[in-house]
């Protein structure tokens, strides 16, 4: 956090010189930036992906994190700020991996309109342990109880409510309508003259996310064992919690800072050999050796569930959606849970 405030002294003077001028992030839905459009950066391809499809020709969308990186330890260059600071609307998502946003916004001499996601939907608490800690933190920590509330009392609210909720909120169908709703609102209070068209596109991509929230509901009704298996981290307590899901991880949240121990690896491979689960799933860019390792000693297959927090540098330019990533979601879990 000290070398992006002491990075920005340095650019100050940068980001009055360039004001005005466009990134040259390949990851700009056009090859030549037009002045009359709307620039809208988004750290997270759900940002982006949301914002092409409502405002399509008339916003110029870019995406911050570059393809394939692990957004959770992203570090922004000077130019991305810069970028920022010269941006019609910033879209973010607000967690505790988002923590040098507030920093940045507070150290620019002119504000920036912002839009931050986890501020669009109802949040659900972050789950910290894995599951082996789940069923062993009250016996194992009694002790150190009253010594955690203390440290507790010593943070930040703003510290609190980043430990407290999971960031993810996009992977729920509902959510992303929620939070499309929010840009159109953004868009339209940019650009007035053209919030009919904002508006209108915003009600055919609505139609789009519940026709996908639809085709989830009805194949869950068709699934007896609701159970998921994650040899990895979970992003998915949105999508859990909307249709229904139980689950199991390696890693609860986006944590992988410690590894997973022998006994947490070892109740996952006897929940998967007693209720019969045949599929251990993982996320996008994973090295899923800990997913491999349980599917290896339960004759399970392994299959990766795209989480669209960042995408590929084919899958961007083969113009992968939230939808289109969704629907193979869809397709894989019909094949994993038939």
């Amino acid at each position: 956090m000290k070398k992006i405030v002491s990075m920005m002294s340095a650019i100050t003077l940068s980001i009055f010189t360039l004001t005005g001028c466009s990134s040259e992030n390949t990851q700009t839905e056009n090859t030549q930036t037009n002045d009359d459009k709307i620039k809208v950066i988004s750290t997270v391809f759900p940002g982006y992906d949301f914002t092409k499809e409502i405002g399509k020709d008339l916003v110029d969308a870019s995406i911050l994190i570059p393809p394939g990186a692990e957004s959770h330890s992203y570090e922004p260059s000077p130019q991305d700020i810069i970028d920022i600071q010269n941006a019609d609307l910033f879209i973010y998502t607000g967690g505790e991996s988002d923590e040098w946003i507030d920093e940045i916004l507070e150290s620019m001499d002119k504000p920036v309109k912002t839009l931050k996601m986890v501020d669009c939907v109802e949040l659900l608490e972050n789950e910290e342990h894995t599951h082996e800690d789940e069923h062993s933190h009250d016996e194992e920590h009694t002790d150190e109880h009253s010594e955690e509330n203390h440290s507790e009392e010593e943070h930040t609210e703003e510290e609190h409510e980043h430990s407290e909720y999971d960031e993810h909120v996009w992977t729920s169908p509902k959510n992303a309508i929620k939070i499309s709703e929010k840009i159109e609102e953004a868009l339209s209070d940019i650009d007035e003259e053209n919030s009919s068209t904002y508006q209108k596109n915003l009600d055919e991509y609505i139609l789009e996310l519940e026709k996908l929230d639809n085709e989830f509901t009805e194949f869950f009704k068709t699934v007896d064992n609701k159970t998921l298996i994650f040899g990895d981290r979970f992003p998915f307590r949105y999508f859990a919690n909307e249709y229904g899901l139980d689950y199991h991880a390696a890693y609860m949240g986006c944590s992988t800072d410690v590894e997973p121990s022998a006994s947490t690896i070892a109740e996952l491979i006897d929940i998967v050999n007693d209720e019969k689960i045949g599929t251990i799933f993982y996320i996008e860019f994973s090295n899923h050796k800990v997913a491999d390792s349980i599917a290896e000693s339960t004759g399970a297959n392994t299959k990766m569930l795209h989480s669209c927090h960042n995408v590929s540098k084919d899958e961007l330019n083969n113009n992968a959606t939230y939808i289109s990533l969704m629907k193979n979601n869809l397709e894989t879990l019909k094949e994993a849970m038939k």
